[in-house]
Parts: C-alpha cells; sequence; structure tokens
C-alpha cells in the first residue's frame, strides 16, 4: 500500500517473519549460537525459549536455513498433536508413508540411520512448543532414546515461551527435563538495539529517507518495551497514517495514535503527542 510512497521494496515491518530483513541482535545470535554448537556435539534435546513477540519463530527460521545444507531436517510449527500424531507428522517430514501404526516407530528409526550412514543427521524443529502435550513430550523424549553405539539419531529443538520452562519443573518432566543439555533465553530490545533495529529495517526494506526522527524511535522503544513484535505493529500503523495524510515522514500525531491502537503497548501518560510523559516501567 505505501511501498512507492516511502521507496520501500517490501515491507519493513509485516509480522510475518523475513530473513532477508533479519538483523541478528546479540540474543538471536547466542541463541542461534548454541543449537548450532549443541548439534555439532550430538546433543539431544535443545531448548531457546523468549516471551511472545521476542524472535522464536525468526531464529527457527534462522537455523533452518543454516542446517539445510548439513543435515536432514523435520519442522513442525503446529505442535498441538497427539504422541501418535506427532509420529506421523515426523515420518511424514521423513518420507515415510502408508505404515501401520504399531511399526512407525520402527519405520522412523530406519530412516534416521539411513540419514545418519549419508552423514545427514536429522534434526527436529519444533516452534511453540509450550503446546505440546504429556504425550507428546513424552514420545519425544522416546525419540531422544533412539541412538547408535556413539552417537544420537535425532537431535531435537524446542523453541516455545516461558510457559515451556515452568512445564519441565514439574517433578514428572524431570525425565524429559535432564536430557535438555543447552539452553538459550531470547530477551527484549534494549534502547539503542530497538533504534539499530528501526533504522535496518527500513534501509533494508529499500528505503533511504529518515521516516522516524529520534525522538520518535525513543517513543518506539517505550511504547514496545523493546519487544520486536510491538516495534513492527507500532511502526506499520504509523507508517499507514503517514501515507494516509500523505507525509513523507512519520510526524508526532501518527505515532501517537499508532501506540493508542496497539493493544499491548505501554501507552504515553498524555493524551496529546506535545511533551510526552511515560509511566516507570
Amino acid at each position: 500500500m505505501y511501498l512507492k510512497h516511502f521507496g520501500f521494496e517490501q515491507y519493513p515491518f509485516a509480522l510475518t517473519p523475513n530473513t532477508a530483513l533479519f538483523f541478528g541482535l546479540s540474543p538471536h545470535y547466542e541463541a542461534i549460537q548454541t543449537v548450532c554448537a549443541g548439534i555439532e556435539l550430538g546433543e539431544g534435546v535443545l531448548k531457546v525459549t523468549g516471551e511472545v513477540g521476542t524472535g522464536k519463530t525468526m531464529v527457527c527460521r534462522m537455523l533452518l536455513q543454516q542446517l539445510a545444507q548439513k543435515y536432514t531436517l523435520v519442522y513442525l510449527p503446529n505442535p498441538v498433536l497427539s504422541g501418535q500424531e506427532l509420529r506421523m507428522a515426523v515420518a511424514k517430514e521423513l518420507g515415510i508413508t502408508n505404515t501401520a501404526p504399531h511399526s512407525l516407530l520402527e519405520e522412523i528409526q530406519q530412516q534416521l540411520i539411513i540419514a545418519k550412514q549419508e552423514m545427514r543427521p536429522v534434526v527436529a524443529l519444533i516452534d511453540e512448543a509450550q503446546a505440546l502435550s504429556d504425550e507428546a513430550l513424552e514420545t519425544l523424549r522416546l525419540f531422544g532414546n533412539l541412538e547408535t553405539e556413539d552417537s544420537k539419531l535425532i537431535h531435537i529443538v524446542l523453541f516455545g515461551q516461558p510457559e515451556l520452562d515452568r512445564r519441565l519443573e514439574q517433578h514428572h518432566m524431570r525425565q524429559f527435563r535432564q536430557r535438555i543439555t543447552f539452553s538459550a533465553r531470547l530477551r527484549t530490545m534494549t534502547r539503542e538495539e530497538c533504534y539499530a533495529y528501526v533504522r535496518q529495517r527500513v534501509t533494508a526494506a529499500g528505503s533511504e529517507r529518515d521516516l522516524l526522527s529520534h525522538h520518535h524511535l525513543d517513543a518506539v522503544w517505550r511504547a514496545s518495551q523493546g519487544v520486536p513484535r510491538l516495534v513492527h505493529q507500532i511502526c506499520h500503523k504509523a507508517l499507514l497514517l503517514a501515507f494516509g495524510d500523505r507525509c513523507l515522514k512519520v510526524d508526532n500525531r501518527h505515532l501517537f495514535l499508532a501506540i493508542q491502537d496497539t493493544f499491548d503497548a505501554h501507552k504515553p501518560l498524555f493524551k496529546f503527542p506535545v511533551l510526552w510523559g511515560w509511566k516507570q516501567t
């Protein structure tokens, strides 16, 4: 809608993760390096957690790109599955079809062995893992038992919200919890990271204009509290409002209305964006 108006080649603040616009903040790079190192070391289960909107799915997509050359990948974006459904989903990703339920695990094991022999071991990446049922987690634990004499046949990477950590703290989850050897935690952005993030997204999307002032970037950071998804929502709405007014830059009114229209944003104290006040966070 506003691409030509601002000189963009693509939308800089779309909510769908776009790896072409990836801007690696420290916690994102740390998570990617942790997972890659854990897999290289042959670890069975790894975990990446973070609050809603902190970039877990983007990290997952970047890992899919980085690991594709050396590993056979199984990607499960929807983990709301029973144990049997999870086994079937993994089997489908591995190219196994028309297998009776009682022999499914054996068929999966054989496929994992073949992948290992071909020097392309299997890595399963499971997004939104906090939604996994206890039965599905037990299935993953059993997958983790599949191994040769000296190495695991499948590496499992879980991406989830902090609720996943709380679930794994329960006593009956101790067997699965103890199999998680490496973990990474995504955090929100600092003020300086938020400034750099917004400016990088604008530039990477093709615009050379200074669309938001330093004052506006500070307001975006305060309102979003450093959560990338909220940054996207606020900036996208502000650009839409500026486009509607045929302005070439975002002004105070556009940003103020964008913040007010974003449900989870931290709102300014005052009604008009002349001298914005902010509650302590």
